[in-house]
């Protein structure tokens, strides 16, 4: 394989200085109210386009997304900080993690009819990494590699798997989100609950709102990347306690070894205690809507680690990919049908699994900033059992592969 040929623009404050044009490009466009503009965005959702576009400057190598520090700055400190600002799905979050686990079975049989080489060998290996990723997330899918000895050759081509498939899978829930009224009313969902908790966030906000001063921005910022370098703080200490308990209880298995597992957790029960104390009148400043555009700039700096062109690469084993998260997909909205589930509980609940903690949030938000920390919450009760059901696909899949 050629060596990869270095992005046109590879320092970060000029790649940040490009995604924040982006996202005020296409907060400029979409705010338009007639011409092309407000035909476009009818049938395209914005926030796919915050997430699209800098994916395809990743994919022309305009910039590098591998190469570039930025998702992980927007990971660790404006994700908690969001949390912490915009501070059930049970159901559907099961449904995805089965999802995910029959997906793989059904993925498997049908590339062994459709193209043999692709599933032969050692091929149910590396799946398992996938089903650790997909359920929980990169401690289960790290813990699902030493368990089944996958050779690092295969990890890495399961590792490009999962990054690309899951993308395309959260690219089509922010299309759907753009949609949810068509989707609802094609479930009969009762949307009650969810209609309650955003007419109180709006009518809070209608009886508390005001011209945020330079001093509530302050605060704002304040106590959002205040909380954030709090949970910072706190994680390193838990998980060194966390290391000195017996080895056998296996705790990383869990993620609870995980420093951004930890960072998350507290950043958003710091936010939901918070939202009981005065703090909740920053709501009036613009609190969420700070959290939302820190929120944004995390959609695009997961977008540019997006490279279209490995589609094209190994499509055989893209297409056990797409196989098994159709699978996963089309099981989410049978029971969604069934059980006349809102899209919210569908996306979210399938964000959490495949996704995880880093955009579940996204997809939440969406809908509406208030119902962020929702998919927090799923995407840590994924960590819990991620390892048990990759496992448990694991041996199936054993047994499949003879």
């Amino acid at each position: 394989m050629p060596p990869a040929t270095p992005a046109l623009i590879t320092n970060d404050a000029v790649v940040l200085g490009l995604l924040a044009m982006t996202l005020g490009g296409v907060f400029w466009t979409a705010s338009r109210a007639n011409g092309f503009w407000k035909k476009f965005y009818t049938y395209i959702p914005s926030l796919l386009m915050c997430y699209l576009i800098p994916a395809l400057l990743n994919t022309f190598g305009i910039i590098d997304g591998n190469a570039s520090g930025l998702y992980a700055v927007a990971r660790d400190y404006l994700l908690p900080s969001a949390l912490v600002l915009l501070c059930v799905a049970i159901i559907m979050f099961l449904t995805g993690t089965l999802g995910v686990m029959l997906g793989a079975l059904v993925s498997f049989e049908a590339l062994r009819l459709i193209h043999p080489e692709t599933v032969a060998g050692d091929t149910w290996r590396g799946m398992t990494t996938v089903a650790g990723s997909w359920i929980g997330g990169g401690a289960n899918q790290a813990a699902m590699k030493e368990v089944f000895e996958v050779d690092a050759t295969l990890f890495g081509q399961f590792v490009a798997v999962d990054v690309l498939v899951a993308n395309v899978w959260t690219a089509v829930l922010l299309f759907l989100a753009g949609r949810a009224g068509a989707f609802d009313r094609w479930t009969g969902a009762d949307l009650t609950a969810i209609n309650a908790l955003k007419d109180s966030i709006e009518s809070y906000r209608a009886q508390h709102a005001r011209i945020a001063t330079l001093t509530d921005i302050m605060i704002i910022l304040g106590v959002g990347l205040g909380v954030t370098g709090l949970s910072h703080f706190l994680a390193g200490p838990i998980i060194s306690w966390i290391t000195t308990l017996p080895a056998e209880w296996r705790l990383q298995d869990y993620s609870l070894t995980s420093n951004f597992f930890w960072i998350v957790v507290l950043a958003t029960t710091f936010g939901l205690l918070l939202s009981f104390t005065r703090a909740r009148s920053l709501e009036g400043a613009g609190a969420s809507t700070i959290g939302s555009a820190m929120l944004y700039v995390l959609v695009a700096t997961i977008g540019m680690h997006m490279d279209l062109k490995a589609l094209f690469d190994k499509p055989f084993l893209f297409l056990l990919g797409l196989i098994w998260i159709a699978v996963h997909g089309g099981l989410m909205l049978l029971v969604a049908k069934l059980i006349r589930a809102p899209l919210f509980f569908m996306a979210v609940g399938s964000q959490a699994n495949i996704g995880g903690a880093a955009s579940a949030p996204v997809i939440a938000s969406a809908f509406h900033p208030a119902l962020a920390p929702v998919g927090v919450l799923l995407a840590v009760l994924g960590y819990a059992l991620g390892t048990y059901g990759a496992y448990i696909t694991g041996l199936i899949l054993r047994s499949m592969a003879g």
